[in-house]
């Protein structure tokens, strides 16, 4: 299905309330069973392992991240961290475990699903410092100069305006606070086919943009100590590529300069 730049929310928050329903149904897995939403993308294919990490917690693992950025993202006891597209909860738990019982971890989502799922998580685990919001990344419903940590995995690609969402994280942000994002990235050019259609949005590559392109949005907000901690070439399955591209043209993209790439990236509001 092709998108329309309105419909871009709407296509984002149905495919991930759907993962979280089937997560329920089908032992924590987001893509399988009758009523699968994944039709031809694998939404995992980027997926880091968390299970050496305290504070993991499986069933808040539905393998949608890109990275592990709670790895480089400095995260002290007592602190407040604030996860962008939080799911179902899985960043937020080791997050948990690094600031503390004196600290506190925000998660944001727009995926009412996911929303539930997280909350019932923490609710499990009896944590009273983790807390759920349904919020807009573009929008968010979080005060000024109050997040010590922003860190996010997998999540602002799919954002339609990444230079707001930046603005925002550093809106939230304490002076001499820190942000670390996982995300996906490109060099070169997507074929248009790939770019306009819902599925590979929803999974995390059309909407991703240049990589030269995602860090200028970080320092021009005024982010300083901007560095890419971590970068890892995604090669995507000919079995996937081939739902979108002919022949001739799988060729052409196998065959091109186009990289994508999960990167982690760390950057400071003065």
């Amino acid at each position: 299905m092709k998108i329309k730049k309105i419909d871009i929310k709407d296509i984002v928050r149905t495919k991930y309330d759907q993962i979280a329903i089937n997560s329920k149904e089908n032992n924590n897995s987001p893509c399988c069973g009758e009523n699968s939403c994944c039709e031809s993308v694998d939404y995992t294919m980027f997926s880091s392992d968390y299970s050496h990490l305290d504070g993991y917690y499986s069933d808040a693992d539905l393998s949608l991240g890109c990275g592990l950025p709670t790895e480089f993202a400095g995260i002290k006891e007592g602190q407040t961290v604030l996860d962008l597209g939080s799911g179902a909860g899985n960043d937020c738990f080791v997050a948990r475990a690094l600031v503390g019982e004196k600290g506190r971890v925000l998660g944001i989502d727009f995926a009412h699903n996911m929303l539930q799922k997280a909350r019932e998580n923490a609710m499990k685990l009896g944590f009273d410092n983790v807390e759920f919001i349904e919020s807009d990344i573009e929008n968010m419903q979080i005060q000024n100069n109050t997040i010590d940590v922003v860190i996010s995995n997998c999540v602002l690609n799919l954002v339609p305006d990444k230079r707001l969402a930046f603005e925002e994280i550093f809106r939230v942000l304490k002076n001499n606070g820190q942000f670390c994002v996982s995300d996906v990235v490109i060099t070169g050019d997507l074929p248009e086919s790939l770019k306009n259609d819902a599925e590979m949005y929803a999974g995390c590559v059309a909407g991703a943009i240049n990589r030269h392109d995602y860090i200028n949005h970080i320092r021009k907000q005024g982010f300083e100590n901007v560095e890419i901690k971590k970068e890892k070439k995604i090669i995507i399955p000919d079995s996937i590529l081939s739902n979108y591209l002919g022949k001739n043209e799988l060729e052409v993209f196998n065959s091109s300069d186009t990289g994508i790439y999960s990167i982690t990236v760390i950057g400071r509001k003065p």
